[in-house]
């Protein structure tokens, strides 16, 4: 409700001037509302008839806008030229109305004439100048009537509205005045007026905006149901207007359906976006999914939430779920197709309106079966589907992994047999292609593979299911609706006439032109009949005369057949006949002529690509559209960082528009984009790479200051401070724009003409004893930001209390997961006395209660508050102590949320190349005008004589000059202008200084990595070579070669190398002599970097080198003509044969080899010159083989020799290696009765009784030789001969052979049916010996033996002599050795044998205790062996001899 008047006649009378402006002022009233009403009547068809002439189409200056602004605010009582337009167009209607009822004659012609008569008067009526002069005197009245409201009192243009609001909302009454300035408001409720500063803070808010007054009452309560009025006074008089606020309690429906509360009630709540959805990068062929968060719970989820994809509504599928759960919808995909990518837009129906959020999904290609394949083709459809054949066409793909497309491979399912068959392949990589040979009826499903050199790609996605047809017999269909929901279908085809030969079909046309083929077109003939037609075509090359028929595999019968086979450079004609059941029609007339098209090409690239900044992942793209037409297909996008040379694909969908903005970009980071065309004939070239650009958040206004806080107050002036805006938008504060208002005053009045950089302002110039708000504007170079919100009142009264003020530009930094950094200003109004202390305080979210930080107040203005919990929010505040008590708090801070930063960065410290030790800090998000702030131990900037600052791109480095204990602390940096926090703090320690000095030392005085020291080698002609390796050198290194104190140079006989880039230094000496004997040393210097390397040849190991070079030398000459590549060696085969081999390479027919022994050549020595084996074979090795063996090969070119000395050890190894065969080759043991007892052997390949040694054991207790137990061997064999057995030689005997260090044992049981056997063959054998076995034995060899005469035991004392003697025997005579405790004795002063025919003596003079054990004499010959022992013991003077028991 409106009323025009305060009740009381609060007003005065007006005086005449001031009725004489209300009278112009209604009647330009009254003119504007019927130019109105006018222009409604008139509508768009009027507009649709005007015309423009000329002169409209100048460009209109800045005084013309400022002319029809001024037009449009102010009005003149003329009548509005559209309603002189329509009453002369109306005139001229009226008069050409009349002369067509009484006119006769040439009709015609007095139309055209009223025509261009109506048309020059519509011209006249718009003309441009015209139009400026009526503005310029509609402005000069509008300036009189300026002039005449100047000097009136104030009147309301718009009076104040009653309101009847509901409980615990906030009402507005608003109204506009107008009158001579200055106007005083005041605002009255129930006629008592309101001060703010009387009721609770923000209770009431009154503003005034250039006459727009505004009284704001904040949760309203039904006390504040009364009238309102608002008085407005000037020089000239005042003027009220009043209004009726009505508060209601809230009751149900009946309060009204147009309330919000209804409307929840009724719609739900009011539901907003809780999260932001952002890009998704998914994997063609892998799963994902969008998710999107809601504040309230969405009623019937599935009609109020819709997701669409690049503006189209998206459904649940076989693939794709859309899903609301739990106040979160989504959609998922299962198995994603690159034709899944695009914008995704999720809305949600409100009561106040829809809301939506969109992301962009990107799909890349999926790895190929085969390095290098392309990615797949999309979006495959089908065009012009027939009866038999369709068009198949689809989109190139977006990367072709560096190798081009080729050909495309085609492959279609029929039905759903989920078959894939390959039916064909579209040369050329043109993405177009006919499909011919179709079953009508029946439905195929297509795909596409991209075919390269490297490979073929993954199969696209396969296209919609496509049913073969006649779709033109729908178009020959007619329903007729009738009676209710029924309908009668007419086809043409049932008025057809019978028929019988068709008539040709006419129009025959190439419908499609590419290169590689032609869609041949016509239409079918009429009358058709109603016979199923059938088409036979025909083709003539032009100029040839001759009609010749196509084949095809199949009968045509759809109107168009794609010709495939036609020939590049010929022209042709066609023509076609039907045919049906009745026969063939006539040819048809032939086509113009036809032939193939060149290659397609692709479309060119889009001009003036341009990149702008978005956000700090995110770059905008631009770009001029091509002019394709139908062809276009989109746009590829590709990027790449600064610096790399390989572009990477941004979409692979092609992007229909000529805008993109593109995601996931580094922050920090340079990028360089292209565009390219896609068509049908593939992928364009690429447009010009756009300007690197950085990315960056865009640069825009800043948001709102906040936070007012009173810092100190005068009796006149005030000093306020605020925060700064929480969005800086990307740029710089310059500083900030201060207003003030005094609460008795309407206007707001500005503090400062001019940015102030600081946000401490002193405000001068007040009222003692007023109340004053305060709001502020940040300025960057984006402009003038937002209005801040008015601070609370601030009384202006001068501070006389004894506490401190308030601190301030509390700030927080270094948030990290359980600890932060706090830093503050102290207090410009101390108090009584100095600040001593401060006192910090925090809050938990939720929570009202603030709690210390520190049990007792700090001095210092920074403090690193830890033992945080991690995941919650906390508030501080801080308060200054003087010795008056706790002052008041600093404005609290924003709540701070503690969590891990994974990306947070830190400051890095480190020694660059110079050797300089630094702290360097890295913000890749900072704004360009962002300033890096150190800071040591949080007390200001480090000392400049100590530290120099460097700053670069998005990095600031501290560089210690001269690195000092002087330089321990904390070194703390803050990046200014960012939206975030972005700081980081380090602390320099005495052991990591130390540890940083060291390795600046390292790289000030620099050492060539020695990677490998000096090498010696001996190359193939026997030249030395010298080296060393370092790490890489640079081409300017240098190398100085010093030999025995003199420096050196490359000469014949000694060359020097120096490879810089493989770090190489060699020194090759061609012949090594005594001249190059001594020590050599290698200085290297590369730029600062040095490194000395000796080797010194001397002594030993030269001579040793120069033994080696001169032999290798020796060896390179022997191997110019014939040698030997294996040298002489002996192996012995299974057998024990001994072999001697060799081989002999580089040979010809003409060389000659030769064998010899001691000298002499061995005529039994063999070689094979295919092979060049040698070979010697010694068929049983005995002490007559030992000897040198040589073998020599010669030829003209030269002679070499190698030779084997079989003595010494050499013939040792070889005899011992003959016992370990000759043991391992032992027969098990054989038990045989003879005449003189039983007899234990064991056959052996070879047997040699100086490298094989044998012991019998019987019943584990060793055999000793004596009268009734004899032991022997041969060549061949190992026996044991017991003579006149008896039951006590029964039981396990056993053999053991020892050859070298391998030892085997052979056993046998003589006992039972054995033992009976042998001595029944024993006893038989001994009472009858047949006469031709006596002669048999008497003709058998004599073999060794030792028929007598040693004792089984010896007894004597120490000093004594002591002398053996036996009696041997056999034929030929024996080799004699004496055994001692199974070694050979040898024969010394004390120790001597003497053998005088059969018998053998062995004296020991001067015995002592070390000459007791078991001696024994060895008899051997060829025919075998025998051994006799004896055991002797040696006893003390003094003592008594000792029974030995055998």
């Amino acid at each position: 409700m409106t009323l025009p008047h305060s009740p009381g006649s609060m007003g005065e009378s007006q005086p005449p001037q001031a009725v004489q402006v209300h009278r112009v002022e209604h009647r330009q009233e009254e003119e504007q509302k019927e130019e109105r009403e006018h222009s409604l009547r008139m509508g768009s068809s009027v507009r649709r008839r005007t015309f423009r002439s000329s002169e409209e189409e100048q460009q209109f200056s800045a005084a013309d806008h400022a002319l029809a602004a001024a037009l449009v605010l102010t009005a003149t009582s003329e009548m509005s030229w559209e309603a002189q337009l329509r009453s002369q167009t109306s005139a001229v209607e009226l008069e050409e109305r009349g002369q067509k009822r009484v006119g006769f004659g040439n009709d015609l012609e007095r139309m055209d004439l009223a025509f261009l008569r109506t048309q020059r008067l519509l011209r006249q009526r718009r003309d441009w100048k015209a139009l400026r002069q009526r503005t310029e005197e509609k402005v000069r009245a509008s300036k009189e009537l300026i002039e005449l409201c100047s000097g009136r009192g104030p009147w309301f243009w718009i009076p104040l509205r009653s309101h009847a609001v509901w409980e615990h909302t906030t009402v507005l009454l608003t109204c506009t005045v107008q009158g001579s300035c200055p106007l005083q408001v005041s605002w009255y409720k129930n006629d008592v007026r309101i001060d703010p500063r009387l009721f609770p803070a923000g209770k009431y808010r009154v503003t005034n905006n250039y006459g727009l007054l505004t009284l704001e009452i904040r949760r309203c309560t039904v006390e504040d149901s009364a009238t309102y009025t608002v008085v407005v006074k000037n020089t000239y008089g005042q003027a009220s207007s009043f209004a009726k606020v009505l508060v209601r309690t809230y009751v149900g429906k009946d309060a009204g359906f147009d309330s919000e509360i209804f409307k929840r009630s009724m719609f739900g709540p009011s539901v907003e976006f809780t999260s932001v959805l952002k890009p998704v990068f998914a994997l063609e062929k892998e799963p994902f999914s969008l998710t999107c968060s809601f504040s309230e719970d969405v009623l019937d989820a599935e009609q109020s939430i819709q997701w669409f994809r690049d503006g189209r509504q998206l459904r649940s599928s076989a693939r794709r779920q859309i899903l609301y759960a739990d106040r979160q919808a989504s959609v998922k995909v299962s198995c994603a197709y690159k034709e899944d990518e695009g914008l995704y837009t999720v809305r949600v129906a409100s009561p106040f309106g829809a809301q939506e959020q969109s992301a962009y999904v990107f799909v890349r290609d999926a790895a190929a079966e085969k390095p290098g394949a392309p990615g797949s083709p999309l979006n495959v459809r089908g065009l012009d589907v027939n009866r038999d054949c369709l068009v198949l066409t689809w989109a190139p793909p977006s990367d072709t992994r560096g190798s081009p497309i080729t050909s495309y491979s085609i492959e279609l399912c029929q039905g759903d047999s989920g078959e894939w068959v390959r039916c064909y392949e579209a040369p050329g990589g043109i993405c177009r292609c006919p499909i011919q040979g179709l079953t009508e009826g029946q439905s195929y499903r297509f795909r596409v593979r991209a075919i390269s050199r490297a490979g073929s790609s993954l199969p696209s996605k396969a296209s919609e299911a496509l049913v073969m047809g006649d779709h033109e017999a729908a178009r020959r269909k007619t329903e007729i609706p009738f009676d209710l929901g029924k309908k009668i279908t007419i086809s043409t085809d049932d008025f057809e006439d019978v028929v019988t030969i068709p008539s040709p079909p006419t129009n025959v046309h190439a419908s499609e032109i590419r290169e590689t083929y032609v869609v041949l077109s016509w239409k079918e003939p009429r009358p058709r009949g109603r016979s199923p037609l059938t088409y036979s075509l025909e083709k003539s090359v032009i100029g040839s005369g001759a009609w010749e028929a196509i084949i095809t595999e199949n009968p045509v019968k759809s109107p168009r057949f794609a010709l495939l086979d036609l020939e590049k450079g010929k022209s042709y004609v066609f023509r076609v006949r039907a045919l049906n059941q009745y026969g063939m029609s006539d040819p048809s007339e032939p086509s113009e002529p036809i032939a193939l098209k060149g290659k397609q090409a692709t479309l060119p690239p889009p001009a003036r690509v341009q990149a702008l900044r978005d956000t700090k992942t995110s770059v905008n793209l631009a770009w001029e559209p091509v002019d394709g037409g139908t062809e276009l297909l989109g746009y590829y996008i590709y990027s790449r960082e600064v610096g790399t040379s390989e572009w990477q694909t941004v979409n692979n969908k092609p992007i229909q528009d000529t805008k993109f903005t593109v995601p996931g970009l580094r922050t920090g980071q340079e990028y360089e984009f292209c565009i390219r065309s896609v068509s049908e004939a593939g992928v364009g070239e690429s447009s010009a790479t756009t300007e690197p650009i950085r990315v960056k958040q865009a640069l825009a206004t800043p948001s709102a200051p906040y936070d007012f806080v009173l810092l100190h107050c005068g009796k006149n002036e005030m000093v306020i401070g605020w925060r700064p805006p929480k969005r800086r938008g990307g740029g710089k504060i310059l500083g900030y724009f201060l207003d003030q208002h005094d609460s008795e005053e309407p206007d707001w009045n500005p503090v400062n003409q001019q940015p102030t950089p600081s946000r401490v302002c002193k405000v001068k110039n007040l009222r003692e004893g007023h109340f004053y708000e305060f709001r502020a504007r940040a300025v960057n170079w984006a402009g003038i930001g937002q209005l801040s919100a008015p601070s609370s009142l601030f009384e202006c009264r001068e501070w006389t209390m004894p506490q401190p003020g308030p601190p301030y530009d509390v700030r927080v930094s270094e948030v990290r997961a359980t600890s932060l950094m706090l830093q503050w200003e102290p207090p410009l109004y101390t108090g009584a006395g100095p600040v001593t202390g401060y006192r910090i305080s925090f809050q938990e979210e939720g929570s009202e209660e603030w709690k210390p930080v520190t049990p007792e107040a700090i001095s210092s203005t920074h403090l690193r508050v830890s033992d945080l919990q991690r995941g919650k929010r906390y508030t501080f505040k801080v308060q200054a102590v003087n010795s008056a008590g706790l002052g008041q708090p600093s404005m609290p801070t924003d709540p701070v949320l503690l969590e891990d930063k994974p990306d947070a960065q830190e400051i890095e410290v480190g020694v660059d190349k110079e050797g300089r030790i630094y702290l360097a800090f890295e913000a890749p998000e900072a704004p360009d005008s962002s300033e890096f702030q150190w800071s040591k131990d949080y007390e200001g900037p480090p000392d400049p004589r100590r530290v120099d600052v460097e700053n670069e791109v998005n990095k600031s480095k501290v560089i210690l000059k001269e690195p000092d204990l002087q330089d321990l602390g904390t070194y703390s940096v803050v990046v200014t202008d960012a939206d975030e926090d972005t700081s980081a703090s380090h602390t320099l320690t005495e052991e990591e200084l130390d540890k940083l000095k060291k390795l600046s030392h390292e790289i000030r005085n620099p050492v060539i990595k020695l990677i490998s020291g000096w090498n010696v080698d001996i190359l193939e002609q026997g030249e030395v070579r010298l080296w060393l390796e370092v790490e890489k050198l640079s081409p300017a290194a240098e190398l100085h070669l010093i030999f025995n104190d003199k420096e050196i140079f490359s000469s014949p006989n000694r060359k020097i190398n120096f490879d810089r880039e493989k770090g190489l230094v060699e020194v090759i000496i061609q012949e090594l002599s005594e001249d190059d004997k001594g020590s050599y040393t290698a200085q290297l210097q590369d730029g600062k970097a040095k490194n000395q390397i000796t080797l010194a040849l001397v002594d030993d190991d030269f001579d040793k080198l120069l033994r080696k070079a001169d032999a290798q030398r020796r060896d390179w000459k022997r191997k110019q003509g014939p040698y030997f590549q294996e040298l002489l060696q002996w192996k012995i085969t299974e057998d024990c044969q001994v072999l001697l081999t060799c081989k002999v390479t580089n040979t010809k027919k003409e060389t000659r080899f030769q064998w010899f022994f001691q000298k002499k050549e061995a005529p039994h020595g063999q070689y094979n010159p295919q092979t060049g084996e040698g070979l010697l074979c010694i068929e049983e090795l005995s002490k007559e083989d030992q000897g040198t063996y040589r073998a020599v090969v010669s030829d003209d070119r030269g002679q070499d020799d190698t030779v084997l000395d079989l003595t010494g050890e050499a013939l040792d190894a070889v005899f011992t290696e003959l016992g370990r065969i000759s043991a391992f080759s032992a027969t098990p043991l054989k038990i045989q009765g003879t005449e003189e007892g039983i007899r234990l052997f064991s056959k052996v390949k070879f047997y040699n009784v100086d490298y094989m040694k044998t012991a019998w054991f019987h019943k584990d207790k060793r055999l000793e030789s004596g009268e009734r137990v004899r032991a022997g061997t041969t060549l061949k064999e190992i026996w044991l001969h017991i003579l006149d057995p008896k039951d006590s030689d029964k039981g396990k005997y056993t053999l053991e052979i020892a050859a070298g260090k391998e030892l085997r044992q052979l056993s046998v049981d003589l006992s039972g049916q054995a033992f009976d056997d042998a001595l029944a063959e024993h006893q038989r054998l001994k009472t009858g010996i047949k006469t031709s076995v006596l002669n048999t034995l008497v003709s058998l060899p004599d073999r060794a033996k030792v028929v007598r005469g040693l004792p089984d035991v010896a007894t004597i004392m120490e000093d004594k002599t002591l002398c053996l003697t036996c009696v041997i025997s056999g034929d030929p005579s024996p080799e004699i050795a004496w055994l001692k405790n199974d070694q050979p004795v040898t024969f010394h002063d004390r120790y001597h044998m003497e053998v005088k025919g059969t018998e053998v003596t062995i004296t020991i003079e001067k015995v002592t205790s070390e000459d007791s054990g078991r001696y024994g004499v060895f008899v051997k010959n060829k025919y075998g062996s025998e051994t006799g022992q004896v055991t002797i013991s040696v006893f003390k003077h003094g003592e008594e001899p000792k029974d030995l028991k055998m």
